[in-house]
């Protein structure tokens, strides 16, 4: 019988909020519906044990789509794993295109219900995709959640530099926190805007990211084609990325690592970073990816980033400034 890893993982700050996160933290998307509910717990009980603190559970549907539970599912998971709420950070999502004249909350309300929890430590703000929004109005708004305690600090979820700049500056005008992290789509195929000048000013000002879409939605893990819904495809790269996938894995290969576990080291180099995200959806994928990160101390960043350069598919194919 093999023993359960015992390694714990580091923690970060996100942003200047004093709340730290582990260097990775678990999603939700799509995952827990798809395993069966015994194998989460024991999923969502080893993350922990492990020192994953950082739960990122969204609501993911709304009005004419497919309804999703996998919130749901992680409220029953996290009673199971006889979790207490101090082990563990809940990171949820805030949709744009549901804000009106009440604000964030009454969604903010309905996901804490579904996730059993009466207050979520992180917020993400949603794509800005509308143009009609004054975000004054939502900075004051999540300010005034802060204040009756629903949640603790906030960030965005692939905004422009800019628009983000203007988040900064809002909250310095009025008094008020913040946005303490971005989560942005980073890997070994999609570089240009977290590495870009834009945001490096951003980090400069305290600012720290949180990695996501890491393996491509498990193309770069070798799991996929590209033909399963996996987001958005800045630069129109996809195909350059499934192209490159034989000659990654080799890479991989040659240094005795999964491509999985090559690409969430890559991550972790990035001096900005608190947290690289990831959805498992099995024990030894967990533990497997979890060991990534001792893949950094091994190689050293500068040698890693110099492995996986060939791989950087959107170099000069995205505007580093962002969406």
């Amino acid at each position: 019988m093999t023993d359960t890893p015992t390694a714990v993982l580091p923690q970060r700050e996100i942003g200047t909020s004093g709340i730290r996160a582990s260097l990775f933290s678990l999603g939700s998307w799509h995952t827990y519906d798809r395993m069966d509910f015994g194998d989460a717990t024991a999923m969502l009980r080893e993350a922990v044990d492990r020192g994953v603190n950082l739960f990122d559970v969204g609501v993911y549907t709304g009005p004419g789509m497919p309804p999703a539970f996998t919130d749901v599912i992680f409220s029953a998971m996290v009673r199971a794993a006889g979790l207490r709420r101090d082990e563990w950070l809940l990171s949820s999502k805030l949709w744009l295109e549901a804000f009106g004249a009440d604000g964030f909350r009454p969604q903010l309300e309905n996901a804490l219900f579904r996730v059993g929890a009466e207050h979520a430590d992180l917020v993400i703000l949603g794509d800005l995709r509308r143009d009609d929004l004054d975000l004054r109005d939502l900075v004051l708004d999540l300010a005034a959640l802060r204040d009756a305690g629903l949640i603790r600090a906030w960030g965005v979820n692939n905004w422009s530099a800019g628009s983000i700049q203007s988040l900064i500056d809002l909250a310095a005008d009025e008094g008020v926190p913040g946005p303490q992290i971005a989560q942005l789509k980073y890997s070994v195929s999609r570089r240009s805007i977290p590495d870009g000048e834009p945001f490096a000013r951003l980090w400069e000002q305290g600012l720290t990211l949180q990695a996501s879409d890491c393996l491509e939605g498990g193309v770069l893990a070798g799991k996929g084609n590209g033909d399963r819904q996996i987001g958005r495809d800045p630069g129109d790269i996809r195909q350059r990325i499934v192209d490159d996938v034989p000659a990654f894995a080799a890479l991989a290969a040659s240094e005795g690592v999964t491509p999985a576990q090559l690409g969430l080291a890559f991550t972790l180099t990035h001096p900005a970073l608190t947290t690289t995200l990831f959805g498992a959806s099995s024990l030894a994928q967990l533990r497997a990816n979890l060991d990534a990160a001792a893949l950094v101390d091994r190689l050293g960043a500068a040698r890693l980033r110099a492995l996986v350069a060939p791989f950087w598919a959107d170099r000069d194919a995205v505007d580093p400034e962002g969406p």
